[in-house]
């Protein structure tokens, strides 16, 4: 538990041990989520990827991607596939 101090003009200082648990650095910025009666904080960079990652979910299922290389022969078949539309001088 830490506490930090309101001043006149709303701000706070979010505490060391806060920024490093959250992964919260110089110029990042965070996120306030009300859940019922609490408001929660977050980095919000770490919720875009969270929020990212459940929009994807089950789409590598879906296109039977399972492993790494699954994911090298993807590319290098829309790579073949794209290589007759440019061209190198």
């Amino acid at each position: 538990m830490e506490l930090a101090k309101v001043t006149s003009k709303g701000q706070i200082t979010i505490p060391a041990a806060i920024r490093k648990l959250l992964g919260i650095k110089d110029g990042d910025k965070v996120l306030f989520v009300q859940e019922g009666s609490k408001v929660v904080m977050m980095n919000a960079s770490v919720n875009a990827l969270m929020e990212a990652q459940r929009a994807f979910q089950g789409m590598a299922r879906e296109l039977g991607v399972n492993d790494e290389q699954d994911v090298v022969d993807m590319v290098k078949e829309i790579r073949a596939e794209r290589h007759g539309n440019y061209e190198c001088e």
